[in-house]
């Protein structure tokens, strides 16, 4: 059995029996099935069934919320936001994808040439349990518009969530088939992958189980999308706007208990206001309120997991060997971990060096534009950084100095479905969101049509 356990009380909130390997054959032959169909569906019936989607969403957005809350530990009221961005996901994709994937004209000597996108076919989806819905969604929203079928996947924490999403796609009126939850565990992904009817995997997860995914992707030679772990730096300036600074900092650190690739995880701060920025930091960490998720005013939840909680406890612990200290924070009640700001960081930490998973920042200070940069690169994480500054000519300057996959002045990094969305380095490869990820799992067809004279 798979078993979901509330953090915040320990209670169990959804099982379910593990799939057996006929069965996960089964639905990759029944997905692929449909996918023989489902490609033929023009866009504009997609677009209504997407839209549908969006609605059911919106419709029970308080039942889904309540799930994410309770099989993770999120603040209901960010559980709201992760349903609502979801429903927005569909309302983007549902308008825009038949234009993202219009034949793109090409002049040559032929009498015509162009390239097509045509769909792949079953795209295997391996997720998370940090946003349960939208790391799902951005995956199968683009990916059904585009004409595939999705099977997913998902933690084994969130399987009721895992459960409702293949639900919201069935009462949305999508054939069964389009998108399928396979509730099984990891030791069940490598033969998912082999099944030559699998065509494509896309991962978001750790830097190590996207190694294991992309070698046994490769020896098939197929398609894949990583969005891995990530150590994004937030790097203030003196010249910054202070008062907002600390708001964006603290929202970047700390909204979903610091459990995102994305979230600011290395402060730096230049020295010349190190203290200032400090002082106003810790006043606005410690206005978060810890509480029942399930309540509205509780803006900072468990930890998912309790054995999460204690693997944070291990780096704080190696951190502060090294010669690191406590401003605020640092205890730990099972799975709540206390919002916790460390001092005198060194890059040689295991908090300034690992992806910190949780609600721990560290702050490091330097003293001009240069070390900044440098700090912030020496990650082996890429996708994203922010730059507080009210010089905005020193911002675009920096800009193409740093190495991550996104960069933001004056405002968290945060996936747009407007915008590509992935990282460099260690954070993995490929794109979702946008146009470039409506394209990651299509057929690029070059097309050329010539015209013998007569």
């Amino acid at each position: 059995m798979i078993k979901s356990i509330n953090p915040y009380n320990q209670e169990t909130v959804y099982e379910s029996a593990e799939l057996e390997s006929q069965d996960i054959k089964n639905a990759i032959d029944a997905a692929d099935l449909q996918y023989k169909l489902w490609r033929e569906v023009p866009f504009s019936e997609r677009s209504i069934l997407m839209k549908d989607v969006g609605q059911e969403l919106r419709k029970n957005a308080r039942e889904y919320a309540q799930i994410i809350t309770e099989e993770m530990g999120k603040p209901i009221t960010q559980s709201l936001a992760e349903i609502e961005k979801c429903a927005a996901l569909c309302d983007f994709y549902a308008t825009h994808a038949s234009e993202m994937l219009t034949d793109k004209i090409i002049e040559t000597e032929a009498h015509k040439s162009y390239v097509s996108y045509e769909p792949i076919g079953v795209v295997l989806a391996i997720m998370p349990w940090n946003y349960p819905f939208w790391q799902v969604m951005r995956f199968a929203v683009p990916a059904l518009m585009a004409g595939n079928v999705g099977i997913l996947k998902h933690a084994s924490n969130v399987m009721k969530c895992a459960m409702s999403i293949e639900k919201i796609f069935e009462k949305a009126g999508f054939p069964k088939g389009c998108f399928t939850n396979l509730p099984i565990g990891s030791k069940k992904v490598e033969e998912i992958i082999r099944n030559p009817k699998v065509k494509a995997v896309t991962l978001t997860g750790s830097e190590a189980a996207g190694r294991v995914v992309a070698a046994v992707a490769g020896n098939e030679i197929k398609k894949t999308v990583l969005e891995l772990g990530g150590s994004n730096a937030l790097v203030v300036f003196a010249d910054c706007n202070l008062e907002q600074t600390v708001k964006t900092c603290v929202q970047a650190r700390f909204q979903n208990a610091g459990q995102s690739c994305i979230a600011g995880k290395r402060l730096l701060v230049e020295s010349s206001i190190a203290e200032e920025f400090t002082k106003a930091f810790l006043e606005g960490v410690k206005s978060l309120r810890h509480g029942d998720p399930l309540s509205e005013e509780t803006t900072i939840g468990t930890m998912a997991r309790v054995d999460l909680a204690e693997e944070l406890e291990k780096q704080l612990q190696q951190t502060l060997e090294k010669g690191a200290v406590v401003l605020l924070g640092g205890k730990r009640d099972k799975a709540y971990f206390e919002p916790t700001v460390i001092g005198n960081v060194t890059p040689d930490m295991s908090i300034f060096k690992e992806e910190i998973f949780g609600p721990v920042i560290g702050i490091t200070t330097f003293k001009n534009e240069e070390e900044a940069v440098e700090l912030s690169n020496s990650s082996p994480f890429g996708l994203g950084v922010t730059i507080f500054t009210e010089d905005f000519e020193k911002a675009t300057r920096l800009v193409p100095k740093f190495d991550e996959g996104a960069v933001f002045v004056n405002e968290l990094v945060k996936s747009d479905q407007r915008l590509p969305f992935g990282g460099t380095k260690n954070s993995g490869y490929g794109r979702e969101l946008s146009q470039d990820g409506i394209q990651e799992f299509v057929n690029k067809k070059t097309v050329y049509i010539n015209k013998y004279k007569s």
